[in-house]
């Protein structure tokens, strides 16, 4: 047996021990070798311990089962044929008796078919004979870039598993928290809310969110696209009617607020409600009544409406085209949905989430996200906001071809079209120059704060500002480094 261990050292922030010679111990640093010629063990042993790995090495399938059950190893260096117990048969009693361990297996010419027959039942990659030192050294630090994931994937899921967000929303980044504490505040008493923000931010997961936390949850949660559907049905769909009122008429039905009773009642895209329908809306707001189309009577309902819209409500006010009073009748909680370029640092806890919701939709293991592929998401501007994110995670788990997404499986338009997040803003901000500026100084200070590894102090000399002026403006940008 030959025992190439080292001392430990301390921990640098790749989660690597560097040790008192200088060496960083890889993160994998605990290798056990298993093969029956001697000069292979002697050569892996003395190699890898020159490249800081601890390694102890042993001539058979009997002697490798007594150290894995003495001591931890990382990854098994294991030879594909051996006498007695063969590679393959102790590749089975690894997995089964200690599945956090890495496989790799070793093998001759001649025995490539078995090598991948390893691989087939559980071994994380093999290595011909006769390997060169690289070649060793480059599938052990593949293997550490795997284990990295793991344990990215893993603290992503603890995430998860805490208080970072509601309902189906997640995140952990300071506007979002903000979202979060309001919804579950409005959630506490029966208003009617308007929820605002810019297509695809999620604005209908905050409204089913208000409903899952409130007193009405074991009513209906019913959703209504007013743009969706043509004026002259919108009426019908809302209110009810009886039999005869209209052509094709041909029976009695409640509309959509007797619908929600008991419950909450989402009116989405409120900004294509028609002028006159607004009337009426403001009126069941006010009464609490409702009267289908040809009925005498009215229907009391109670049902908490929660209203949404991707236009400038207010701007609309001002143009005579939507009714300020219902405007301020359902602006009485008012929410906020941030777009995801302003939250960027939430896309890693996000993609995790859309992984683990598309891996339970489809009913399979699914595939992680390497760091170059993180790095690509984060880049991008994401005009289409969170709802593209997760058709874009869908798209490269279907595209992937192995365990770990590329920036290749993503759409072409994510390799293709790279605007800056900041020109995105801009081109936002049309001929405002009231918003323009808010968006340069915004970027100004997320740069400086960068370049200062997030010394304010520093980052407000670069910028020329007051440190108290500095505080203000990235409590009112939402920065937050």
């Amino acid at each position: 047996m030959v025992d190439g261990k080292q001392e430990g050292g301390a921990k640098d922030e790749g989660d690597r021990e560097v040790g008192r010679s200088g060496t960083i111990v890889p993160l994998l640093a605990n290798l056990l070798v298993v093969d029956d010629d001697e000069s292979v063990r002697y050569m892996l042993a003395h190699l890898l311990g020159r490249e800081g790995y601890s390694v102890t090495a042993v001539d058979g399938a009997d002697g490798a089962l007594a150290e894995l059950n003495a001591h931890r190893f990382d990854v098994v260096l294991c030879d594909v044929r051996m006498p007695g117990m063969d590679g393959l048969d102790l590749l089975g009693r690894i997995l089964g008796e200690h599945p956090d361990t890495t496989v790799i297996m070793m093998s001759a010419y001649g025995s490539v078919d078995q090598a991948l027959a390893a691989i087939k039942a559980g071994a994380y990659d093999y290595i011909s004979k006769p390997f060169k030192k690289d070649e060793v050294v480059f599938v052990l630090r593949k293997a550490e870039e795997r284990e990295l994931l793991r344990r990215e994937n893993r603290r992503l899921r603890d995430w998860l598993g805490r208080d970072v967000g509601v309902g189906e929303l997640v995140g952990e980044s300071p506007v979002m928290q903000a979202v979060f504490k309001t919804i579950r505040k409005v959630a506490e008493y029966k208003t009617t809310a308007l929820i605002t923000g810019e297509s695809g931010t999620g604005k209908e997961l905050a409204a089913r969110s208000i409903h899952s936390l409130s007193a009405e949850r074991n009513g209906a949660f019913v959703a209504i696209n007013c743009g969706a559907i043509p004026e002259h049905l919108l009426e019908s769909e809302l209110f009810g009617h009886r039999k005869g009122a209209f052509t094709h008429a041909v029976r009695d039905k409640n509309g959509l607020f007797v619908e929600a009773d008991g419950g909450t009642l989402f009116l989405d895209e409120i900004g294509e409600l028609p002028l006159g329908l607004q009337v009426k809306l403001l009126r069941v707001l006010q009464e609490g009544m409702v009267r289908r189309l040809g009925d005498t009577k009215t229907i009391k309902v109670d049902a908490r409406i929660i209203a949404a819209t991707a236009r400038d409500l207010p701007a609309m006010v001002r143009q005579g085209t939507f009714r300020d009073d219902l405007y301020y009748r359902l602006a009485v909680l008012p929410i906020e949905m941030p777009p995801l370029r302003k939250h960027r640092e939430d896309i890693p806890l996000l993609v995790e989430h859309f992984r683990e919701k598309i891996g339970k939709q489809m009913g399979r293991t699914m595939p992680t996200v390497g760091a170059a592929a993180i790095k690509a998401l984060v880049e991008y501007a994401w005009p289409g906001n969170v709802r593209e994110l997760e058709n874009t995670i869908h798209h490269a788990v279907v595209m992937a071809e192995g365990d770990v997404i590329t920036p290749a499986d993503f759409p072409e338009k994510l390799q293709t079209e790279k605007p800056s997040a900041v020109e995105y803003d801009l081109a936002s901000a049309g001929l405002s120059i009231k918003k323009a500026t808010r968006v340069i100084e915004a970027r100004l200070i997320r740069q400086a704060l960068e370049q200062t590894k997030g010394n304010r102090t520093q980052a407000a000399k670069l910028l020329e500002i007051s440190h108290r002026a500095l505080l203000y403006k990235m409590k009112e940008y939402g920065v937050d480094l």
